[in-house]
């Protein structure tokens, strides 16, 4: 298969979503302590996204199908959950730059197997649940910056995160 349309990059800051909610998707900020629940509770409905008869069809050219969802939403968790790791090792922990859209490229989104990535997204998911469940009393305190000088708290974080994951659901109507 040849490589799709690229949809334009993402550059929006969603860190608004942390306080303010989301229009878009009907998502409502929520008290962090139940993020595990949350992250868990999305994962078979990932798993019925991508084992749609649709899961590898694009709605329209520059938007991406369940697939490609489904596999930003993998690397959401594992990128996630290591920030979540390092701000619980590290109070005041800085964060890499993740260029979302150049991830989608250079692991080939598209051509991925959907079974195989609903796999690993259940896994990732997993992952970063058992460490927000993990967190404690004051944890939920320890600070991280992101590239672009963004600050969060693990709990902020969680939100943050969080969004991502249910946001992308709303997208593939799940």
């Amino acid at each position: 298969m040849s490589e799709p349309s690229a949809p334009s990059p993402e550059d929006r800051d969603w860190t608004y979503v942390i306080t303010q909610g989301c229009t878009e998707c009907g998502f409502t900020p929520f008290d962090a302590h139940l993020a595990s629940a949350r992250l868990r509770a999305s994962v078979p409905r990932w798993r019925a996204a991508l084992a749609g008869a649709s899961a590898t069809t694009r709605p329209a050219a520059l938007t991406w199908s369940p697939l490609e969802y489904g596999c930003h939403v993998r690397d959401v968790n594992k990128t996630m959950g290591g920030r979540l790791e390092l701000m619980l090792a590290d109070d005041g922990a800085r964060f890499e730059n993740w260029d979302q859209d150049a991830t989608a490229i250079e692991d080939r989104y598209w051509t991925q197997d959907p079974a195989t990535v609903a796999d690993e997204l259940a896994d990732a998911a997993e992952h970063a649940a058992t460490t927000l469940d993990s967190v404690s009393g004051e944890a939920w305190q320890r600070r991280g910056t992101r590239s672009n000088g963004s600050q969060f708290t693990v709990e902020t974080l969680a939100v943050y995160f969080l969004h991502d994951v249910e946001h992308h659901l709303y997208d593939v109507g799940a």
